[in-house]
C-alpha cells in the first residue's frame, strides 16, 4: 500500500475509510468526478495512468477494473478484479470489489464462481444488504428464481423502516419456504 504509518487513511466522499493515503484518495475521487458513463474511455485512461504510478496498489487496480466494467468490457475487468483481490483489499473496498467481481462473473455466465465470490463476501460482511442483493441477482440469472426472491424478501423484512407491518413475519416465512425449495 502507498499509505505509511504516518499517513492517516483517507475517506471516500461517502465517508468510508479506503485504506489509502489522502493524496491517492483525492486522485481516485477526481477520476470519479470526471467520469462520464456514456464515454468511459477517458476514465479508463485516467485510472490506468494512476495505476502506472501505483502499480502494486490494490485499490487502484480495483478502480481500473470498475472503469472497464462500467464501459461494458467485463472480460478485461475480470482480470483486474482478480489481480486486486490477489494483491489484497480490506474493509469496504473488499466488499465492493467482491460484489462487482461477482456481478462481472454473472454477466459472463460464471454463476458458480459468482456465488462463490458472494459466499466469501457474506462470510466477511454478514450484515451487507448489497452482498445479498448481488447474490439475488446471480441466483435469478442462474435460474434459481425462488432463491433470488427469498433473498430479496429477507433483505426487505430485515429492515424496520418499511411499512410491511403485520406482513413482515409472513413474508419472512415465505422467504424461508422459497429458500428451502418450496417444500410441501
Amino acid at each position: 500500500m502507498c499509505a505509511t504509518a504516518a499517513d492517516d487513511p483517507a475517506t471516500s466522499p461517502d465517508g468510508r475509510t479506503t485504506g489509502v493515503d489522502a493524496a491517492l484518495q483525492a486522485a481516485i475521487d477526481l477520476g470519479y468526478e470526471r467520469r462520464d458513463r456514456g464515454n468511459m474511455g477517458p476514465t479508463i485512461a485516467y485510472f490506468r495512468e494512476l495505476l502506472e504510478q501505483h502499480p502494486d496498489e490494490a485499490v487502484v487496480v480495483y478502480e481500473v477494473a470498475g472503469a472497464y466494467d462500467t464501459a461494458g468490457e467485463e472480460q478485461t475487468a475480470l482480470g483486474y478484479y482478480e489481480r486486486a483481490l490477489s494483491i489484497g483489499l480490506s474493509g469496504d473496498v473488499l466488499r465492493r470489489c467482491l460484489c462487482q467481481y461477482a456481478s462481472t462473473l454473472r454477466w459472463l455466465g460464471g454463476f458458480d464462481e459468482s456465488l462463490a465470490a458472494l459466499e466469501r463476501a457474506q462470510r466477511e460482511f454478514p450484515d451487507s444488504d448489497a452482498v445479498r442483493v448481488f447474490r439475488a441477482l446471480t441466483l435469478n440469472d442462474a435460474g434459481m428464481t425462488d432463491a433470488a426472491v427469498a433473498e430479496l424478501l429477507a433483505v426487505i423484512v430485515d429492515h424496520d423502516d418499511t411499512d410491511l407491518g403485520r406482513w413482515r413475519d409472513g413474508l419472512r416465512g415465505l422467504a424461508g419456504w422459497l429458500a428451502d425449495g418450496r417444500p410441501d
